[in-house]
């Protein structure tokens, strides 16, 4: 199944609001067994989705860019950490390094990433649903509900579980 931002979006959007409840609840009841739920639910999504039939996340947002995954990036690429950084970065409002543009410019056409080995721990770890913690990445993850389909089955499961 091939996915398009605009559906993806709206279908976040059609639910945000249960999904903004569920949230709250979490945060409120701090249910003990939520990182097995979650890995549980994020597990199955994965055996659904494809990224590759998605790209979404590469598409639309940016990854924070550390200063690991920057000296990685700049040695891959011959050029100093500097030159990197002028080229494909600025710092946000949060003072965290994010690229200049959307698409990333390390997109390739049929949505493979061309630094995927040395990629930044951002994108390795995305999109953070079977984390330790997960508690944690709520909200980050209630915002991922909009940019993700895999983030919004792992949402549909814990409505499941917790509603």
């Amino acid at each position: 199944m091939q996915y398009q931002t605009e559906e993806i979006f709206l279908q976040g959007k059609k639910v945000e609001k249960e999904n903004k409840q569920l949230v709250e609840k979490l945060i409120r009841k701090k249910p003990k067994d939520l990182d097995e739920v979650t890995e549980k639910l994020h597990n199955e999504a994965f055996e659904q989705i494809d990224c590759m039939s998605c790209g979404n996340c590469c598409k639309t947002t940016s990854p924070i860019f550390y200063q690991k995954d920057i000296d990685r990036l700049s040695k891959h690429f011959k050029m100093k950490p500097g030159t990197f950084v002028e080229k494909y970065l600025h710092i946000d409002s949060d003072q965290d390094y994010v690229l200049n543009t959307a698409p990333c410019a390390f997109l390739n056409p049929d949505n493979s990433c061309s630094v995927y080995d040395i990629r930044p721990l951002a994108c390795q770890t995305y999109p953070h649903t079977n984390r330790k913690k997960f508690f944690q990445l709520l909200r980050l993850s209630f915002n991922n509900t909009l940019i993700c389909p895999a983030v919004q089955k792992v949402f549909e499961g814990l409505k499941k579980s917790y509603v």
